[in-house]
C-alpha cells in the first residue's frame, strides 16, 4: 500500500518521499473512525475507489465535506488515507488542501497533504503545509518534519538544475512561444465568419505545453526530429486553447518551450513556480488562469493531470484526470474534453460552428504537426526538427482548413505534406483555399 497507510494505523515502509530518521518516532495517534452516519459513506467512498471509480468517490467526499461538521480531523484523516493507499494523490490535493487548517485539522491530515505535494513534485506548496505543520510545536513530531523539510530542499535543487541544465553541466535557458490564435488559423485568420470576435470581457486562460515526469532521456530527444509523444506535448495545450478559444467568454494561449539552442524542449518535470510566473510575465497580456500538466506513459497505460492556477491568488482552484490506453484513448479523452467545457461553462460565440474532433488524438498530432511547420516557416525552429508526419484528422471545416493551412507550409519549408482526407464543402474551406493559393 501507499504511505499514507501509516497514518491511518497500519505498518508500512517509512514514507518514500522524507529522509531517513528513527523508526523509534512518534507517529501522530490514530484518530478514531468517525461516528455513524459519516462512516458508512467513508467506507462507500473507499468501495467506489477499490472498484477504480474516483468520480463515485468525490462525490460522496464532497457530501460529506459540505455537511455540518464534515471536515472534522478523523474525517480529514480517513479521506486523504484511502485516496493516498488507492493512488489517487491528486484528489487529495484538490479536496483537501482548500480546506485544511493545521490548528484545526491536527497535523495527521496536514502530513498526508505534504506527502501529495511531493509526491506531484510540487516543493512549493509542500514548503508551505510544512511550515503550519512546524508551527504548531509538537516535539513528537519534529524529527519526520526536519525528514520532510530535507526532501522537499532536495526535490527543489533537482528541479532547478533538470530542466536547465545540458549534461556538461552548462546553463540551457529555455524560453516560452505562445500561441493566440488556433494554429491552424495562421494566414487565414482574417477571412470573415472563421474567427469568433474577442472583446476585453473575456477571461484569458494560457495552457502550457504537459510536462513528462521521470523522462531520462529527454536532452538527447530534445535536439533529435520530434516524436509522437513530444508533438502530444504540445498539440495538447493548442488542443485545449483552441477549445476555449471558441467560446464567448475566453482568449487562449498555448504556450511551447523551445531552448537557446534554437530546437523544442522537453519538461522532465511539472511545470515548477518559475515556469509560471514566466509565462505570466512574457505572456503579452494579462492572464487570469495557467493550466499547467503532467503527463506519464507506462507499457501504453496513459495518465494525463491538468492543474487549473488562478494568477490572483496563485492558487489550484482545479485538477482533471484522465488515463487512457490506445483502444480507450478516443473515449476517455472525449470525456475530459467534455468535463472541461462543462468546467468552464462553454458558450458558443461567432465564427465557425465549433464541433469536438471524432478521434481527439490525430486532431493533437495534427495540431502538433501545424505548429511545428509554422514555427520551422517563422524560421523559429530548425527544419531538422520536423519528422514525418501523421495522417491528418478531417472532416469538418477546422480540420479542412488545417489541412489546406498545413500542405501550404509544407510546400514552403520543403516538407512533404501529410496524408489528408477529403475537404468539407464549405465557403469558409473554399475561401481559405483561394486565399492561399492567391
Amino acid at each position: 500500500m501507499g504511505f499514507f497507510d501509516r497514518l491511518r494505523g497500519k505498518s508500512s515502509s517509512r514514507p518514500a518521499s522524507s529522509s531517513p530518521s528513527s523508526e523509534s518516532e512518534q507517529t501522530p495517534p490514530t484518530p478514531a473512525e468517525p461516528a455513524s452516519p459519516v462512516a458508512p459513506q467513508l467506507d462507500a467512498a473507499r468501495e467506489q475507489l477499490e472498484l477504480r471509480k474516483l468520480d463515485e468517490a468525490k462525490a460522496i467526499y464532497e457530501e460529506i465535506l459540505a455537511a455540518p461538521g464534515g471536515d472534522r480531523p478523523d474525517v480529514l484523516v480517513r479521506i486523504s488515507g484511502d485516496l493516498g493507499s488507492t493512488g489517487h494523490v491528486a484528489t487529495i490535493i484538490e479536496l483537501i488542501a482548500p480546506i485544511y487548517d493545521a490548528e484545526r485539522h491536527g497535523p495527521a491530515a496536514g502530513m498526508n497533504l505534504l506527502q501529495a505535494y511531493l509526491a506531484k513534485q510540487q516543493p512549493e506548496a509542500a514548503q508551505h503545509v510544512l511550515d503550519l505543520l512546524f508551527a504548531l510545536n509538537r516535539p513528537e513530531l519534529e524529527d519526520r518534519l526536519w525528514g520532510f523539510s530535507n526532501a522537499i530542499g532536495e526535490l527543489m535543487t533537482v528541479r532547478r538544475r533538470a530542466p536547465t541544465s545540458a549534461p556538461g553541466g552548462e546553463a540551457r535557458h529555455i524560453s516560452l512561444v505562445s500561441i493566440s490564435k488556433p494554429i491552424w488559423a495562421y494566414g487565414v485568420e482574417d477571412l470573415p465568419g472563421l474567427l469568433p470576435a474577442k472583446d476585453g470581457a473575456a477571461k484569458t486562460i494560457a495552457f502550457g505545453q504537459l510536462a513528462v515526469p521521470g523522462m531520462k532521456d529527454y536532452e538527447q530527444r530534445m535536439t533529435q526530429p520530434e516524436d509522437e509523444l513530444g508533438r502530444f506535448t504540445r498539440g495538447f495545450p493548442l488542443w485545449l486553447a483552441e477549445t476555449l478559444y471558441f467560446s464567448r467568454q475566453y482568449t487562449t494561449l498555448a504556450a511551447v518551450g523551445l531552448t537557446a539552442q534554437q530546437h523544442y524542449a522537453l519538461f522532465p518535470f511539472p511545470w515548477a513556480t518559475e515556469h509560471i510566473r514566466q509565462l505570466i510575465d512574457t505572456a503579452g497580456q494579462p492572464l487570469d488562469y495557467v493550466m499547467t500538466g503532467t503527463l506519464e506513459e507506462h507499457d501504453a497505460d496513459y495518465s494525463l493531470q491538468l492543474q487549473l492556477w488562478e494568477v490572483k491568488t496563485f492558487r489550484e482552484r482545479k485538477t482533471f484526470t484522465a488515463r487512457w490506453t490506445p483502444a480507450t484513448a478516443t473515449e476517455r479523452l472525449a470525456t475530459l474534453h467534455e468535463q472541461i467545457r462543462f468546467f468552464f461553462e462553454w458558450q458558443a460565440g461567432a465564427g465557425l460552428t465549433y464541433a469536438a474532433p471524432a478521434d481527439p488524438v490525430r486532431w493533437i498530432h495534427t495540431l502538433g504537426a501545424s505548429l511545428s511547420t509554422f514555427l520551422v516557416d517563422k524560421g523559429v525552429l530548425p527544419a531538422a526538427q520536423l519528422a514525418p508526419l501523421p495522417a491528418l484528422a478531417a472532416g469538418d471545416v477546422a480540420a479542412s482548413v488545417a489541412q489546406l493551412t498545413l500542405a501550404d507550409r509544407c510546400q514552403r519549408v520543403g516538407a512533404a505534406a501529410p496524408v489528408g482526407g477529403p475537404l468539407a464543402d464549405d465557403p469558409l474551406v473554399q475561401a481559405a483555399r483561394e486565399r492561399l493559393e492567391a
